[in-house]
């Protein structure tokens, strides 16, 4: 079959990567599995931690990854129901594995779950065929593929860092960093689905007018100086409810500063570095919740993609390519310059 593969370990990562046409099948989908084969598969920031090594995980090349994909069912293995077969589905690409049993451990009420990643930890969606739990399927009747293939994992992300773990309620203020990425963007339709006015921050003018154009009601040009005030002048000087920051770093201690009191800042992520600075005044006195997040349960997975079947969430397609195209959609996503999800369409369908 036909597969984008990662041949090498290095940064960047587009001169590593070439189309094979003759990479393995996978193997028939084992008990609980099934095998789907792509129409459309995505780019999530992941991809470039694959390409270019991910700090404590020892990983083989040559490679194949993708978090995310639509595709149809071919077939299932054991104590699976067939009527998944034929089915057009996404997953999720985050498979929770079991907790260990250890007779000293404290009670577990707490622990966050502990995921693997489909297309990291395990080979992905980039190729013609792709195995999966099929716990993690999620049937999306005949929606567009490339729509469908945007949307799994970021709105995931999204949803559990926002809605699940946030408590963001209707109405509420939100600010998002660095708008233009697949989680951005899908934060901004999250929000808006929930009547929430949003303020929106990036280093180009081009992404906050785009940002505006899906209904950002703010924008602040990010030219590094403490656009917290800008934010706080936004909601007359109260502060927004939620910051969703993946920028990290660099912007950290303004989305602490924009917040009101017992305001949420959410994270699933720091592109910019995780060694922020940070305002433990603000955070106690002003009663803040922090919260880490990655990606998200089955179950919530499944709330996320009753809201895109009912045409409530709507991702963002930034650039469909060809599979013969892999290195310049790896190219572009190296560049961040997409607004929305980058795409390979693998069949019609």
């Amino acid at each position: 079959m036909r597969a984008i593969v990662v041949k090498e370990q290095g940064w960047p990562v587009s001169p590593n990567v070439e189309i094979q046409s003759d990479w393995p099948d996978p193997a028939p989908p084992g008990p609980g599995e099934a095998t789907v084969r792509t129409i459309c598969s995505a780019f999530n920031h992941m991809d470039l931690w694959v390409g270019r090594g991910v700090p404590g995980l020892k990983l083989d090349y040559p490679r194949v990854s993708g978090c995310d994909a639509c595709g149809t069912v071919e077939s299932v293995g054991e104590g699976v129901d067939p009527a998944w077969v034929g089915r057009r589905v996404i997953y999720n690409a985050a498979v929770r594995m079991p907790e260990r049993s250890h007779p000293d451990d404290p009670p577990g009420s707490t622990l966050a779950p502990n995921y693997e990643l489909i297309g990291e930890h395990r080979f992905g969606a980039h190729a013609e065929l792709f195995n999966v739990p099929a716990a993690n399927l999620a049937a999306v009747g005949e929606a567009d593929a490339e729509q469908a293939a945007a949307f799994g994992l970021c709105a995931l992300t999204a949803y559990s860092m926002m809605v699940t773990k946030g408590g963001l309620r209707p109405g509420q203020s939100v600010l998002i960093t660095g708008i233009g990425g697949g989680v951005a963007t899908s934060a901004l339709a999250i929000a808006k689905h929930l009547g929430c006015p949003v303020v929106v921050t990036s280093r180009h003018q081009r992404k906050l007018d785009e940002a505006k154009a899906l209904g950002a009601d703010h924008g602040v040009l990010d030219a590094g100086q403490d656009w917290s005030k800008q934010v706080r002048a936004w909601t007359n000087k109260r502060g927004v409810d939620m910051a969703v920051d993946s920028v990290g770093k660099v912007a950290h201690l303004n989305c602490i500063k924009s917040l009101a009191r017992g305001g949420a800042y959410v994270t699933p992520g720091c592109t910019t570095g995780p060694d922020a600075t940070t305002d433990l005044a603000r955070i106690f006195w002003n009663q803040l919740r922090i919260f880490g997040s990655t990606m998200g349960s089955n179950a919530e997975f499944a709330e996320v993609t009753a809201l895109f079947r009912a045409g409530l969430l709507k991702p963002v397609v930034d650039t469909v390519f060809a599979p013969e195209q892999a290195a310049d959609a790896y190219k572009r996503l190296e560049a961040g310059d997409q607004m929305g999800k980058i795409v390979v369409r693998w069949r019609e369908g």
